[in-house]
């Protein structure tokens, strides 16, 4: 049989903490030498109340200052598409390359257009 009797104690029921408290015991969790092992056992505090403490403390609503939500949607109307007169064609000693996308958009560029520039505006009109 072993000499050694070691007590376990709880405390029952709940407690309440100050702000003060909370703050103290983030300190003492996640401070230079923290440990939220250490930190419970120290203060008789359970290690799922550390992070919710923790997570209150970094939205500001541990200290009573709760940021406004942002907005998640935003309302968007969606109008018919107008109708493009067709693009002027400018001679050129090149020749010139006409797309009809199958939006019925018709575009006309001639040996000067950017590639890139050009891949761009056909990507954005084939949306």
């Amino acid at each position: 049989m072993s000499s050694r009797i070691e007590i376990v104690s709880r405390v029952s029921g709940r407690r309440r903490w100050t702000v003060e408290q909370k703050l103290a015991v983030l300190r003492d969790a996640f401070g230079p030498e923290g440990c939220v092992r250490t930190a419970c056992e120290r203060h008789d505090v359970g290690s799922g109340s550390i992070y919710t403490w923790r997570r209150q403390a970094m939205s500001g609503e541990l200290a009573g200052v709760r940021k406004l939500a942002e907005p998640a949607f935003a309302e968007v109307q969606i109008s018919e598409q107008p109708a493009l007169p067709a693009p002027t064609v400018a001679a050129s000693s090149g020749g010139v390359i006409g797309i009809e996308l199958p939006s019925g958009i018709r575009v006309s560029v001639d040996a000067t257009v950017d590639a890139d520039a050009l891949s761009r505006v056909i990507g954005i009109l084939t949306r």
